[in-house]
């Protein structure tokens, strides 16, 4: 196997195309965030992106995106970012990890979003996780018609609450991918606000996060476009989600509304109208991530299984960061797995959020 090395935007047209065919012979690699646009839009921001590509005699084979340090030490391009990691390559390819760190040059790669048969990560695995994803088919009528026959369960109260806020705000109209860059501006400053008031890191107070979300709005390729769907009740946005999808699979990534609104449940309203609209539009999966949510429990028709880990040489630079990185990692899983460790932790949170947007500390109260 010989393996080369690329910065993301150096990839030739014919890279591109060999990787996107990678994807599409193997359907556990069609996911947006294992696209070639993903890791271009990451490595405009991040200068340790990389690409190694796998060739069997001169034919690529493999696409390997990561991110390193100049010690050596290797994470998943857009750890944090991406809720799907893998190198993706054609079916029958066999290749060892030892062998791709090596020629990476990498003492230790870290992932947490794994694609579950990556068997040459197989032992590297430190933890094994449910991401539930909807299978979705397009209904013979109109929205209502598919939400009664697809989720009985919450038709009623959801169509109720739509009529009342139509009442109460304005007629709901849904656009399944939005191209008014405001209405991006404006999913942005929601979910900043809501991770400051749940106590969560705000991604959005990161300028090359926001960059790359603004350059991933305006890719429109088949394997990879952002797609922004909003909800209106008459001309006030109500709530808005940001994802990528591939030509098959739309990814859940960044969710938000108007805090006014949340009685009318604004959240679950929008993922129900983005499943149905994405059918229509030839997505056939939707990736709601890895986590417990309980709106997941509600949407998902099954689960898939990613990891996480540390796969790694013999390097005294893995082994310290290993020790640095496996016990935070450790103690966010066992909170997470455990209500009765996770609830108190979410309490405090939005704690510690409510005082950072209390007027006593200047900041803007939301």
């Amino acid at each position: 196997m010989d393996v080369t090395i690329h910065r993301p935007g150096e990839l030739t047209e014919s890279l591109r195309r060999d990787w996107h065919r990678a994807m599409d012979e193997s359907p556990e690699y069609a996911n947006p965030f294992l696209a070639p646009e993903f890791a271009i839009g990451i490595g405009r921001h991040r200068g340790g992106a990389r690409v190694a590509v796998l060739r069997e005699a001169g034919e690529p084979v493999g696409f390997f995106p990561y991110e390193r340090d100049a010690l050596g030490v290797g994470r998943a391009i857009g750890l944090g970012l991406s809720d799907c990691q893998a190198l993706v390559h054609r079916p029958g390819v066999t290749w060892d990890a030892q062998d791709l760190l090596r020629a990476c040059g990498l003492s230790i790669f870290e992932f947490d979003h794994l694609v579950e048969e990556q068997r040459p990560f197989a032992r590297h695995v430190t933890g094994r996780f449910a991401s539930p994803v909807i299978d979705v088919k397009p209904g013979d009528g109109g929205y209502a018609e598919w939400l009664r026959g697809t989720y009985p369960g919450l038709a009623k109260t959801t169509l109720k609450k739509e009529r009342r806020i139509g009442r109460d705000v304005g007629e709901v109209r849904f656009v399944f991918d939005e191209r008014d860059p405001r209405m991006l501006r404006t999913l942005m400053r929601w979910k900043s606000a809501q991770y400051r008031r749940t106590g969560r890191m705000d991604r959005f107070a990161r300028p090359w996060i926001v960059d790359v979300v603004d350059h991933l709005f305006h890719v429109r390729e088949e394997h990879f476009t952002g797609v922004l769907s909003v909800l209106y009740a008459g001309d006030r946005p109500v709530a808005a989600h940001f994802g990528p999808r591939s030509s098959t699979v739309l990814a859940a990534w960044f969710t938000a509304y108007d805090p006014e609104l949340h009685y009318y449940s604004p959240g679950l309203m929008m993922h129900l109208r983005t499943a149905e609209a994405a059918a229509r539009n030839g997505v056939t999966l939707v990736d709601l991530g890895r986590g417990d949510k309980e709106y997941k429990d509600w949407l998902k028709t099954r689960e898939l299984r990613v990891g996480e880990g540390f796969a790694a040489r013999t390097h005294p630079v893995a082994a310290g960061y290993r020790l640095w990185r496996r016990p935070v990692r450790g103690l966010r899983n066992t909170v997470l797995a455990h209500p009765r460790l996770r609830e108190p932790a979410d309490r405090l949170l939005k704690t510690v959020g409510t005082l950072r947007t209390s007027p006593r500390t200047g900041s803007e109260r939301t």
